[in-house]
């Protein structure tokens, strides 16, 4: 029975960024959810934008957005991608905050780390921003939903 083979392993076991230059470059979109647990004041508050830090979902969402576009300093084996798009969106509901982020780019791999570290980032700043008034906040079901080679 062989190994298995991994991409991110050289014959010697050592890490490495996969090589895709031989790849073509074609459209890519990437889609990621997640969702974070608030405890019902705490939704209220968001739904009044009367939160002590302000509007939380702006701020989530522009870190979201910056946070896709430096995918690759945080993933140390993640490719540099032209992120071209990233839309975040949110709902919110009487237990929480859905986040849904969609990013595309023009490359030779894929961009589903970009859109769920865009997720993953919207979620911790709002964790960051309701941190005074909510101690019991759950992140999670962080995942790609969508993923298209175009």
């Amino acid at each position: 029975m062989s190994s298995p083979q991994f991409s991110h392993l050289d014959a010697d076991g050592t890490a490495r960024m996969v090589d895709v230059s031989a790849k073509p470059v074609q459209r890519r979109r990437a889609v990621a959810e997640g969702r974070i647990e608030l405890a019902p004041a705490t939704v209220q508050a968001l739904r009044d934008r009367a939160l002590p830090k302000g509007d939380v979902l702006t701020v989530a969402r522009i870190a979201a957005i910056q946070a896709a576009k430096r995918t690759d300093e945080l993933i140390p084996l993640c490719h540099g991608l032209p992120v071209e798009q990233v839309d975040v969106d949110f709902a919110v509901d009487e237990g929480g905050v859905k986040i849904r982020a969609t990013v595309i780019t023009s490359a030779k791999t894929g961009i589903e780390m970009e859109a769920l570290t865009a997720v993953s980032v919207a979620a911790l700043t709002i964790y960051d921003m309701c941190k005074a008034v909510d101690k019991g906040m759950v992140i999670g079901a962080i995942r790609v939903t969508e993923k298209i080679k175009e």
